[in-house]
């Protein structure tokens, strides 16, 4: 059982350019995200996309819906492709994050979670579309969590190196998923 996964980030928010990471928080598209987002959908509308999954945080919904609006591709939510839970951090500096994010790679943030956790989630998130759409092409927006899960798991890095290693954006990336077992990922 395998998808095509097409993994797309969030498009720029108002806190990306503003320099404060959101995490949990909604967020909210800047009008640079809006042009992103509309960007976005012209790569992909005829891209042939069974499904787009994203994540149920207001900045991914917009980006998604501005993407994808009037073509028939169900848009899907799903809590478990949101940010890591920053907790009583969210909102924090984006170099507070950066400084300390290898702290909480398996150490959870005060009153949230560990980025390990958050990359659980995303995976059963993902085991769980593949069983439904088994074969086909499958379009995802999520935030870095999800980055960081697909980076250790495609690019050879553990969780540890992907979360501190530079975030590059790039007009999404492609991945053949297949769903492992529970020890997988």
């Amino acid at each position: 059982m395998a998808v095509t996964l097409i993994y797309e980030t969030h498009s720029t928010t108002v806190d990306n350019e503003t320099g404060h990471a959101t995490g949990w928080l909604p967020g909210e598209l800047s009008p640079q995200g809006i042009l992103n987002a509309q960007a976005l959908g012209q790569r992909r509308r005829d891209d042939g996309i069974a499904a787009v999954f994203c994540s149920d945080l207001r900045r991914a919904v917009q980006t998604a819906t501005i993407a994808f609006d009037g073509t028939g591709i169900p848009l899907l939510l799903d809590w478990r492709l949101r940010e890591t839970n920053y907790g009583d951090q969210n909102g924090m500096p984006t170099t507070t994050l950066h400084a300390s994010r290898h702290e909480h790679v398996h150490v959870p943030y005060p009153n949230g979670e560990s980025w390990r956790q958050a990359a659980d989630r995303t995976l059963e998130c993902l085991r769980d579309i593949v069983k439904r759409y088994d074969g086909r092409r499958i379009a995802v927006i999520g935030h870095a969590a999800q980055r960081y899960l697909l980076r250790s798991m495609f690019e050879g890095m553990s969780l540890e190196e992907a979360v501190n290693a530079p975030f590059e954006w790039q007009e999404g990336w492609e991945y053949q998923f297949s769903a492992p077992g529970k020890e997988g990922g």
